[in-house]
């Protein structure tokens, strides 16, 4: 999945950079005006009954910059208002948020709402309330839900509805426009040929490419899941064997060997971290992330980093061999817990916090770092105002996921969190095992958290 710390640490580096200026540099007018071009359809909402006395509790992950809590704490603030519903909003840090979600699962306390990450839901399916009524009409209303979201919101291999998918960070390319026409490009090739031949002009002219191959949360992962897919492998079949010994497999294996050399030296101890302050500090032209490289440069009071948003420019990471574009999401997920004592409040609530007169600045605010998981919100004005966000405004819009092809579960998690793949394709990078000796390690591996 898109990274945990990478976050977090941009938080603490654009404070030091000065960078993350408050809410009030953002357009406001600009955003509230785009919300009201949101297709919707003429949907009567659930009608929740609020429970006498209710007051809600929620927790979900920190800021990551500040427009992403104050327009969360600004709309909480609007429902209480218009229903009389106190609401508490805990902010926790994202490595902190999953083993309070443990604590509040297993204990029956706590939290009513729970904004976790990803296959959280499928975790702790038993324990939540059905959302099949709000996701029904915030799909009606809002054009339908994008395919990504669908495969996390649900029960695996079912309809119903586990959660409320709010969002989604997806890590297209970033790149600078004027290195890649030094190195003779206009844009990124599709073709991975063509994307090698393109990094290795990037190197000779002194402006290297750069991934993450060190145990980076979201950037490693991604990048060695950008590395399997564009090759036609996967980590499981579709019943969820391991499926990762395979010629497909050892195709990728020798790319990733080949494309090494050509990136910037250190990447093998790179943290989520490592690519933004690089490309911020001018180190590397191209790389795989969020809008949050962005976000920084161009909202930054610093002329040079203002200078490195203008000549920014984002693009779908190339497609190689997969005919949709390799990539997928950390998908920001509301699970309402069945220890709630105000389930309809809270209800009322996500329902509230998901129409476009809250969504849409949140969204346009944090100029959409989480992808919208509804269609109809990529047709809001920003999204136009911008086109360098453009490759953002459909990011949940993917059929790739961790695991695939296999079920999301808690196992398939543990692939990730213990960077089965990224030590991997790090292995045979650096030649200290070949792709075939490699490959029989890592499926092994992944094997003993699958078995289950």
């Amino acid at each position: 999945m898109r990274g945990f710390t990478r976050r977090q640490s941009l938080t603490v580096g654009a404070a030091t950079m000065g960078a993350v200026l408050g809410v009030a540099t953002i357009p406001l007018a600009g955003a509230r005006a785009a919300d009201s071009d949101v297709p919707t359809a003429d949907v009567k909402p659930p009608a929740f009954k609020i429970e006498a006395g209710a007051k809600l509790r929620v927790l979900r992950p920190a800021k990551f910059v500040d427009p992403d809590e104050t327009f969360f704490r600004a709309n909480t603030k609007k429902f209480t208002e218009a229903t009389g519903i106190d609401v508490r909003v805990d902010f926790v840090s994202w490595e902190d948020l999953r083993p309070q979600t443990a604590v509040t699962a297993n204990t029956g306390a706590g939290p009513d709402i729970i904004i976790g990450f990803s296959a959280d839901p499928q975790i702790y399916a038993s324990k939540l309330v059905s959302m099949n009524d709000l996701a029904g009409y915030l799909g009606t209303k809002y054009g339908g839900w994008f395919q990504l979201a669908q495969l996390y919101g649900t029960k695996w291999g079912t309809q119903d509805w586990l959660s409320i998918p709010m969002g989604g960070s997806t890590g297209p390319t970033v790149y600078r426009m004027s290195w890649l026409k030094q190195a003779g490009y206009d844009k990124v090739p599709d073709d991975l040929n063509e994307f090698l031949t393109l990094c290795q002009k990037l190197k000779q002219i002194g402006h290297p490419a750069g991934f993450a191959l060190g145990h980076a949360v979201g950037d490693a992962n991604g990048f060695a899941d950008w590395l399997l897919w564009t090759h036609g492998a996967s980590l499981t079949d579709a019943q969820g064997k391991v499926s990762l010994d395979s010629k497909e497999t050892i195709a990728a294996l020798n790319y990733c060997k080949e494309l090494y050399p050509h990136m910037i030296t250190g990447t093998l101890s790179w943290n989520d971290s490592g690519n933004n302050k690089a490309y911020a500090a001018g180190d590397i032209s191209l790389t795989f992330n969020g809008v949050s490289i962005y976000y920084v440069c161009k909202t930054s009071p610093d002329p040079k980093l203002q200078a490195i948003a203008a000549d920014t420019n984002h693009q779908l990471a190339p497609r190689g061999q997969s005919a949709r574009t390799p990539s997928s999401a950390l998908v920001v997920n509301a699970m309402l817990f069945q220890h709630s004592k105000y389930p309809n409040a809270a209800k009322e609530y996500l329902r509230f916090m998901m129409e476009k007169e809250q969504y849409g600045p949140w969204l346009a605010g944090c100029l959409g770092y989480w992808s919208n998981p509804l269609k109809a919100y990529s047709k809001m004005g920003f999204w136009d105002a911008d086109p360098k966000l453009k490759p953002y405004a459909s990011g949940m819009d993917t059929p790739y996921y961790d695991s695939y092809k296999g079920p999301i579960s808690a196992a398939s998690s543990a692939v990730a969190a213990n960077y089965t793949l990224v030590d991997m394709f790090a292995s045979v990078a650096t030649g200290n095992a070949t792709p075939e000796a490699a490959v029989k390690l890592a499926a092994r591996q992944a094997a003993r958290y699958l078995k289950g």
